[in-house]
């Protein structure tokens, strides 16, 4: 079994990357669905679907970011 490398927590800051900018549009939709559960009144049915959104949406948003953490760059890829 091969050791694994230590996770670098900078990798998740990889602006060239195209994951880092869908991980950051998913974490902004988790902030303003997340505001719309807490303000606005909604009936069970659309708080419902608002909440599996709103898990989905941060299961998508973890595993971009493992993503993210284990892959290198792009501009480290290349050379």
């Amino acid at each position: 079994m091969e050791p694994r490398a230590p996770l670098k927590w900078s990798r998740l800051f990889q602006p060239r990357h195209p994951l880092f900018w869908l991980l950051v549009a998913l974490n902004g939709l988790s902030a303003v669905l997340s505001w719309i559960v807490q303000n606005k009144p909604l009936n069970t049915l659309g708080l419902g679907l608002l909440t599996v959104f709103l898990l989905s949406n941060a299961l998508a948003s973890l595993w971009l970011g493992a993503r993210l953490l284990r892959e290198g760059s792009p501009a480290q890829d290349k050379s």
